[in-house]
């Protein structure tokens, strides 16, 4: 186990708020990251994929990389955008 793995776990263990604003945290940056890596699949840069959405590329920069309180009606245009679909799972 990497020494940051150990902090996080013994972290987690020892502060409850800083394990559930983790968990959290941890979610909305997997997001951004998933959004960006479909946006790069689909040779696209901010700015093209702003133009697709008529909006600007600090709103695709702030969805990628804080992507906490993103819309699903915003979440179902940029997967259009990129030409996929959305797929929503509850686990």
């Amino acid at each position: 186990m990497s020494d940051l793995k150990k902090y996080v776990k013994n972290r987690k263990a020892e502060d409850e708020v800083f394990a559930k604003d983790y968990e959290s945290g941890y979610s909305d940056f997997k997001l951004g990251v998933m959004l960006r890596q479909a946006r790069e699949n689909a040779g696209l840069t901010q700015e093209q994929l702003a133009n697709k959405l008529k909006t600007k590329k600090s709103a695709i920069s702030r969805i990628e990389n804080h992507a906490e309180d993103i819309r699903l009606s915003t979440l179902e245009k940029v997967a259009k955008a990129l030409g996929k679909t959305l797929k929503l799972s509850i686990g």
